[in-house]
């Protein structure tokens, strides 16, 4: 029983670290943000994500759409890494309009 419950506990451990990495960074969206978008929306961050509520981003990220979206304010953007979508949209979804969050970027 011992052994079992030890395997259980790294598996758990284990399952905690990799589940870890996969979540969306609003730190990190706005990095990417500042980095992959502001020169060519010639705006900032809290200017794009003040364009819509949170109810809003999420029914574009829901729908597949964020990178569309983005375009369609700064028509100059390339589209992002799919590797960086959820971390612009959470940075979008924290900062929203109805958000009350002010970024510093």
């Amino acid at each position: 029983m011992s052994k079992f419950l030890k395997l259980l506990f790294v598996a758990i451990v284990g399952l905690g670290f990799l589940s870890t990495s996969a979540v969306a960074d609003a730190g990190k969206g706005q990095k990417l943000f500042i980095k992959e978008l502001k020169a060519p929306c010639g705006f900032d961050g809290g200017t794009m994500a003040k364009k819509h509520k949170q109810a809003e981003w999420k029914a574009i990220q829901d729908a597949g759409k964020l990178n569309d979206e983005i375009i369609k304010f700064c028509p100059n953007a390339k589209p992002l890494k799919d590797s960086y979508v959820e971390h612009i949209y959470d940075f979008l979804y924290n900062f929203a309009s109805d958000s009350g969050n002010v970024p510093s970027c």
